[in-house]
């Protein structure tokens, strides 16, 4: 019998698994029959994913209107850059913290039910945290912590949902566009952010617009979702999913270089993104007062002409990057079983120097500024579905709510939870 601690018991079925007669000669069941194992429509499966990225979308909308309007939120409370980092960091660290807690649940109980309840009280927060007066900084701190409890819930769930409906190459499609929310939302959190600031004069109005949309999630994943069965669709006969300790699950990923490695991989995006996704519209915004192009902020509402540029950006280069390291990933592998790995990697050198560039052009153009970001992100977008994809495929379907919850820990823990903080230090 096979070893059910080890994440290489050979349940799944992979790109390059034949597809012909088994040894009895009984034909495997085509795609269409092996769905129906989930307990869960084809029709519905879809649906399912088009609700799950329209609350992945979003998440990242909230989690950059912040940045969105981060001057206004600076003259507002009087506070340096250093403070005003500390806004993503607190969310960061207890959406990190809370991870293992939400996957651990995620791997035996109702994902269905958890999300519900870690979207609604996520709303319930945003909206209280656009109530709060120049003289409670904290109480800010306070809320932006409390939404990771509501992100945490989703995050760490709703890629082993898709994991549990779909198998093979439509998998990969679904996590494609799965992951296409997470540009689109950040690029959303941006531009929405500032315009609503603009129209409305006060930032407080920005963190008003998701919590309504965030009830309607709620609703859609009550009414809408369907819970599928654990690896039922693609489990193989001869093997039976057994559920394991929480203390057997982070031994056999921790035993699983692929996992890992990719886990490490993953973290150095992570730190990237998490300074760029803060930082760079007031970076450009200072950028454009340095040669004069722009007026100090000296007074809200402040110029967020950069944020709205820069969020049409991270939305079109999250599409590109995100399609592109999918399709490259999808031509390679049938060349190699290390595509996937070699796609990211690829990315991840591509993307430096183009992002060292338009710092280096930023007091100089900044048009070339744009352009060497928008090369930059798209490079760095190629990873997000992909890194996905490989955690689905190489950990069994009973640990991967974990597997998800420990990536998220590393890659927040020495990524992007760190570095909005340090940057703004260094500021």
């Amino acid at each position: 019998g096979a070893d059910v601690s080890a994440d290489t018991t050979p349940f799944f079925s992979d790109d390059n698994e034949g597809e012909g007669p088994t040894d009895n000669g009984v034909v495997s069941p085509q795609p269409e029959e092996e769905e129906s194992a989930s307990g869960v429509s084809d029709r519905r499966a879809k649906v399912t994913v088009i609700v799950l990225c329209y609350i992945n979308l979003l998440n990242y909308m909230d989690r950059f209107t912040v940045a969105g309007v981060l001057p206004d939120i600076e003259q507002f409370f009087s506070i340096s850059d250093g403070k005003s980092g500390l806004l993503q960091t607190v969310f960061i660290c207890s959406y990190m913290f809370l991870a293992p807690l939400f996957g651990y649940l995620g791997d035996r109980c109702n994902r269905k039910s958890i999300m519900c309840v870690g979207i609604f009280f996520w709303s319930l927060v945003t909206l209280a945290s656009s109530f709060i007066g120049k003289e409670h900084f904290w109480a800010l701190l306070l809320t932006r912590g409390l939404v990771g409890v509501g992100e945490a819930s989703y995050s760490t769930i709703a890629p082993t949902i898709i994991a549990d409906l779909f198998i093979k190459e439509t998998r990969t499609n679904m996590l494609s566009i799965f992951y296409f929310a997470i540009p689109v939302g950040s690029g959303l959190g941006y531009i929405v952010g500032s315009k609503v600031n603009d129209v409305a004069g006060d930032w407080h109005w920005a963190l008003r617009v998701t919590p309504g949309l965030g009830l309607l999630a709620v609703f859609l994943l009550f009414f809408v979702v369907q819970e599928p069965k654990r690896g039922a669709i693609e489990a193989r006969p001869e093997h039976t999913l057994h559920r394991t300790s929480w203390m057997m699950d982070i031994k056999a990923l921790c035993r699983n270089p692929s996992f890992i490695l990719s886990t490490f991989g993953f973290t150095t995006v992570a730190f990237v993104t998490g300074s760029l996704a803060l930082w760079a519209p007031a970076f450009l915004f200072r950028a454009g007062v340095f040669t004069g192009e722009k007026q100090p902020c000296l007074k809200v509402p402040c110029d967020n002409s950069d944020s709205v540029i820069f969020g049409i950006i991270t939305v079109v280069t999250g599409i590109l990057g995100v399609a592109s390291g999918v399709q490259v990933s999808k031509k390679l592998r049938t060349r190699t079983p290390r595509a996937d790995p070699l796609v990211c990697a690829a990315g991840l050198l591509l993307a430096a120097p183009f992002l060292y560039l338009s710092i280096m052009f930023a007091q100089a153009s900044t048009v070339a500024t744009y352009v060497f970001i928008f090369l930059g992100e798209t490079f760095l977008s190629m990873n997000w579905a992909v890194v996905a994809d490989m955690l689905l495929y190489v950990v069994i379907p009973t640990r991967r709510s974990t597997a998800e919850a420990f990536q998220i820990v590393l890659s927040h823990l020495l990524g992007d939870a760190i570095s909005p903080y340090l940057i703004g230090v260094v500021n």
